[in-house]
């Protein structure tokens, strides 16, 4: 039943992400007509920036400045709320990343605080959008420019997040999610207790939570609070909410490209690193923990309503698509089934978010290239584009960027006691705690092995850093790759050219993933999940 539910979870995202990707090519491209004097509005508002195109130098400053404005204010709002200085820190960079890290407890906010969160939640998926479809327009096209950033996220914000925001609040309202800015509820319990219920406009929050692929919660619980996700239908309808967008960019880029077959091949394999993780964090919590002498499933840190099925199926997607929302308390996941949400952070390229995943395919399809290139002694050639020293040294800048920002700090941290004090629980999985918070602020995932007290200055200020650092350094390179690829003349494919939509392709790619993730994380590893693991089964 479980595995048909699944297989039935595939089947309708595709059957959404392919007319989903044909819209957002059509968005970028023009716009939707009968909300184009809203747009006209909204760039008359922008200025002379929103006029014109811009290379890639100016599209990362229109960039950066707007994350930076929303920085500021959101820092300030929740200064204003209380926050201290270093809390406030990370939370500010944190929801302007699309991270939503957050290392307080959501019910502690006023509505007002949610509502400035909930804007950078519609804002960050933006830029991440249209940082996507700037690189894309750099590889299939010779120009000199990327577009324009201001135009690019007015689309993305008019035409995609606000519109799939409020059909899904309206969906999660009919499946019992609340919408109020009622105050909270002193209900008497059936023990005769009273008890003060928190509640909120929770419906659009959790709506563009999922969709923009951000994952804060509204409540501490996050998506295993009743009141953010109330039943096994509206779970489904979370975990496809967070997987259309980035799975729909695939299809956006292959429209791009004209080749629905580079589309499909990408999609392919990615979707089989998808099944694979689905299916081993199914298979370890299905099949439980020996050190319990329990026969069954692991359902420590579970939800009975969602179920050893939803509850795997959500692990996995939340880190695949960098979402962070959890279900499930991942601190108590077997080993194994902790191993999967944590390798899908290390790669941040299992469809990842909405934009910076597309991108981070892209980037490793572009090694890819010039590897089995140099390999088999054919032209280093990506739809018609040669890629020469130059896009291959920022392709690697930004691709070692990110171990680099994980196991630097996870280092430091274990061997200080700062960072050891915070550690909850001791041996190898304390060192996965810190291990996943650092892997989860650097691919702007947000979700945590709980066990860890995060809310510390040194870990509030090392992860802000981190979260920061992981959004920006590796935009900035892929950009400047963007914009050299952007101007190079696109040459007629030739015998010596090697195919990118074959399925042959498709396996080399799949090779150089996970090669160079062994290679980089492999250590990191075997001192957390893949010891614990052993530790469990050999005793």
């Amino acid at each position: 039943m479980v595995i048909l539910g699944i297989a039935v979870y595939f089947a309708v995202l595709l059957i959404l992400a392919v007319p989903v990707g044909r819209y957002l090519h059509d968005v970028f491209e023009g716009g939707v007509r009968w909300l184009q004097p809203v747009e006209r509005l909204l760039l008359r508002i922008a200025g002379p920036a929103a006029d014109g195109e811009q290379d890639w130098r100016g599209y990362f400053r229109a960039m950066l400045m707007i994350s930076v404005i929303g920085t500021v204010l959101t820092y300030l709002a929740l200064r204003w709320q209380g926050q201290s200085p270093d809390l406030a820190f990370n939370t500010a960079n944190s929801f302007v990343t699309n991270t939503n890290w957050q290392a307080y407890s959501g019910e502690t906010l006023s509505y007002f605080a949610q509502i400035v969160l909930m804007i950078q939640q519609f804002i960050s998926p933006a830029i991440g959008m249209a940082f996507a479809i700037a690189f894309i327009r750099a590889l299939v096209a010779q120009r000199q420019t990327l577009g324009n950033f201001y135009r690019d996220l007015v689309r993305a914000l008019i035409y995609v997040f606000l519109p799939l925001t409020v059909v899904g609040a309206v969906l999660l309202v009919a499946l019992g999610v609340p919408e109020t800015f009622g105050p909270a509820v002193l209900a008497h319990t059936l023990g005769g207790a009273l008890q003060l219920i928190d509640r909120g406009p929770v419906a659009a929050f959790e709506a563009i939570k999922m969709i923009g692929t951000n994952g804060g919660g509204f409540f501490n619980a996050n998506s295993a609070h009743p009141f953010e996700n109330p039943s096994g239908l509206s779970d489904i309808l979370e975990i496809l909410m967070m997987s259309i967008l980035p799975t729909a960019l695939v299809f956006t880029f292959g429209r791009y490209a004209k080749s629905r077959r580079q589309a499909w091949v990408i999609a392919g394999v990615t979707l089989l690193l998808y099944a694979a993780g689905i299916a081993t964090v199914y298979g370890a919590e299905a099949a439980g923990n020996p050190l319990l002498h329990i026969v069954g499933a692991n359902w420590v840190g579970k939800e009975v309503r969602f179920g050893i099925g939803d509850s795997a199926l959500f692990s996995t997607a939340t880190t695949a698509y960098t979402t962070g929302a959890v279900n499930n308390f991942h601190d108590s996941l077997t080993p194994l089934g902790g191993l999967v949400p944590m390798l899908f952070m290390f790669l941040n390229l299992v469809f990842g978010g909405k934009g910076a995943g597309l991108v981070n395919i892209l980037m490793m399809v572009v090694i890819t290239v010039f590897i089995a290139g140099l390999m088999v002694g054919r032209t280093p050639e990506f739809l018609g584009k040669k890629i020469e020293a130059k896009e291959i040294r920022l392709a690697v800048v930004a691709m070692l960027m990110h171990p680099l920002l994980i196991l630097a700090p996870t280092a430091f941290a274990l061997v200080h006691a700062v960072g050891t004090s915070a550690i909850l629980n001791s041996g190898f999985h304390g060192i996965s705690e810190v291990i996943y918070a650092y892997a989860s602020a650097a691919a702007n995932n947000g979700s945590a092995f709980a066990g860890l007290g995060g809310n510390t200055p040194f870990y509030n200020i090392t992860l802000g850093v981190v979260i920061v650092l992981g959004r920006y350094l590796s935009v900035a390179a892929m950009l400047a790759m963007a914009g050299s690829l952007a101007s190079k003349r696109i040459v007629p494919a030739s015998a010596g050219t090697l195919a990118t939509d074959s399925w042959t392709f498709a396996f080399v790619y799949l090779g150089v993933v996970m090669i160079v993730a062994a290679l980089t994380f492999f250590p990191a590893l075997a001192l957390g999940p893949i010891a614990e693991q052993l530790a469990m089964v050999v005793h």
